[in-house]
């Protein structure tokens, strides 16, 4: 047992100190975008290559601009169909057709331009930095691993293969095939079944506080929250408790080397 100095709030917004067992975690389940396949990069890229085929910019719109907007929409939308508030083809059409109502573009059809950003966005495969070294230590160490994701079942599979991924998982959840969407309860424990995974040994790494770190919390099992622009103490990963169990927050792929 060891004892660390409580630095953060606790789900009851206590600090103090706490004990916890260092554990060894066996079976480790990764989402996917911006925790090791750099969404936002190629999320921007395969967008700008779709704006340019649709010729977007005759309507004098900035690449930019366009971005943006659809931004916010594809956010909020995102958001409405982890709440199951929209369905998955609602919030395909829509992210483009409100950013095509909110920009006064016309003359795009929602649902085509969709379908063919979607078949650009598996051609972009860069990764979050640190992603490979990590994959090849835990693979080295022996652990087993696993992908859950909420993306898109057409798409996830061929970001995996498109960027040399695929080889490292064992298998991978994806929220529509099991009918529930992260944070759910359902999903987490369809995932822990599935992969016959103890979750006394078992972790979740992702960069959606409330879908990946508080989905696995709230099932039991621990977490780790990846977060870039976190600014605190850099040389050691403290763990914060949340009912019977811990997560960590970290700003790098690399510093989990020294952690797992």
């Amino acid at each position: 047992m060891w004892e660390i100095l409580f630095l953060f709030p606790t789900k009851k917004k206590l600090f103090g100190t706490m004990k916890v067992r260092n554990k060894k975690y066996t079976h480790i389940f990764f989402d996917l975008d911006n925790t090791l396949w750099d969404f936002e990069n190629n999320s921007y890229h395969a967008l700008q290559i779709a704006f340019n085929h649709f010729k977007i910019q005759n309507q004098s719109i900035k690449f930019s601009q366009f971005f943006s907007v659809y931004s916010i929409h594809n956010k909020n939308l995102w958001e409405a169909y982890r709440q199951k508030k929209v369905v998955k083809n609602e919030l395909k059409k829509l992210r483009f057709q409100n950013t095509f109502d909110e920009m006064k573009i016309a003359g795009v059809d929602a649902n085509k331009i969709n379908a063919f950003y979607l078949s650009a966005m598996p051609g972009q495969n860069r990764l979050i930095e640190g992603a490979i070294d990590l994959l090849e230590y835990l693979k080295l160490k022996g652990c087993r691993l696993y992908i859950v994701t909420n993306g898109f079942k057409e798409v996830q599979h061929k970001k995996l293969v498109s960027s040399n991924l695929s080889n490292y998982f064992e298998k991978i959840f994806i929220s529509e095939d099991i009918k529930a969407p992260k944070p759910n309860r359902e999903f987490f424990e369809y995932a822990v079944k599935s992969a016959n995974a103890p979750k006394q040994h078992s972790i979740v790494i992702g960069d959606s506080f409330e879908a990946d770190v508080k989905g696995a919390l709230n099932f039991g099992i621990d977490a780790i929250f990846f977060n870039p622009s976190f600014s605190g103490i850099q040389q050691k990963i403290y763990p914060v408790k949340y009912g019977k169990n811990v997560y960590y927050t970290v700003s790098s792929l690399t510093a989990l080397l020294k952690m797992l």
